[in-house]
């Protein structure tokens, strides 16, 4: 078993990180704690799934309205439609990988992949090869609705630097899974929840290793690993939705900030990913007044 120290631990001790995964933690008890939850649980999982979805595909360049997304029962018509329902599959297996997760996350993110783009594509499930390039993670503006978090960068962002070649993202990754493996095998201890998921959300959109939907995975990714880590155990919290809230500026801004490397810039990194946590709660809040009132 190994015993050692969580490399991601010193992470949870950057500026403004303590204070983000407390306030994180909180709301999400508070959610977990309301009356709703007693008896609709699988109900606000279900809607969560929905609406991270038709966030996750707004930033993947299909905006679609909430209602829409509920109604449509074809995805296959155009690319617009293709990327909402690639976001809907993802959305709806990725509690079904929970323990394969914990074992074998590269075999999670071909899986992921895969439904994405449908088994009908030569390259659907396997990383990038020589030659071949990875579409754009922002291909549409998000404008925000919601304020970054204080003391977040404004002004021009800058662009994004392009992802590494194949074979140094394939080691980076196996890397990210060694390390994921490892945790797995630690009992306690470690870096908290949020942090990890934002090292791999924030890993995935670094290394973009599929040659397209790195946008879609990444934040499939980043959802298993809050329901794995017990943060969000029964996918209530759709982070999704509060990254779409504050803009793909925003987003942008705050991954260049992760590729960075420097402790603000990670941190502030960690801190966006919070930030997107906690309007998602707030969203799933919003729906569990709404189910108490009668209204869904």
């Amino acid at each position: 078993m190994t015993t050692g120290t969580d490399p991601l631990a010193p992470l949870a001790q950057l500026d403004g990180v303590p204070e983000a995964v407390a306030e994180v933690r909180k709301n999400v008890d508070r959610l977990y704690g309301h009356r709703v939850m007693r008896r609709r649980a699988g109900e606000v999982t279900s809607e969560s799934a929905l609406r991270g979805a038709r966030a996750s595909a707004a930033l993947e360049g299909a905006d679609w309205p909430l209602e829409e997304v509920r109604r449509r029962t074809d995805f296959g018509a155009d690319p617009e439609a293709r990327t909402v329902g690639a976001a809907l599959r993802l959305s709806a297996e990725a509690g079904q990988l929970l323990s394969v997760w914990r074992t074998s996350p590269l075999q999670v993110l071909a899986r992921l992949h895969l439904l994405a783009v449908g088994d009908g594509d030569p390259a659907a499930g396997r990383p990038r090869r020589d030659g071949e390039q990875a579409a754009p993670l922002f291909p549409l503006e998000v404008a925000a609705t919601e304020t970054a978090a204080a003391g977040a960068p404004d002004g021009p962002v800058g662009e994004l630097p392009p992802p590494p070649p194949p074979a140094e993202a394939a080691a980076r990754l196996d890397q990210l899974a060694g390390l994921l493996a490892a945790r797995a095998e630690r009992p306690t201890g470690g870096a908290p929840a949020l942090v990890v998921a934002a090292v791999v959300h924030g890993e995935l959109l670094a290394l973009r290793p599929f040659g397209s939907y790195n946008g879609l995975v990444a934040r499939a990714a980043q959802r298993i690993v809050l329901t794995a880590e017990g943060l969000d155990p029964k996918a209530i919290c759709p982070a999704e939705v509060g990254l779409a809230e504050l803009g793909t500026a925003a987003y942008r801004r705050a991954l260049l900030g992760y590729l960075e490397g420097t402790p603000e810039g990670v941190s502030r990194w960690v801190v966006h990913c919070a930030a997107g946590l906690g309007l998602g709660v707030r969203e799933s809040t919003a729906v569990c007044e709404a189910m108490q009132r009668g209204m869904v």
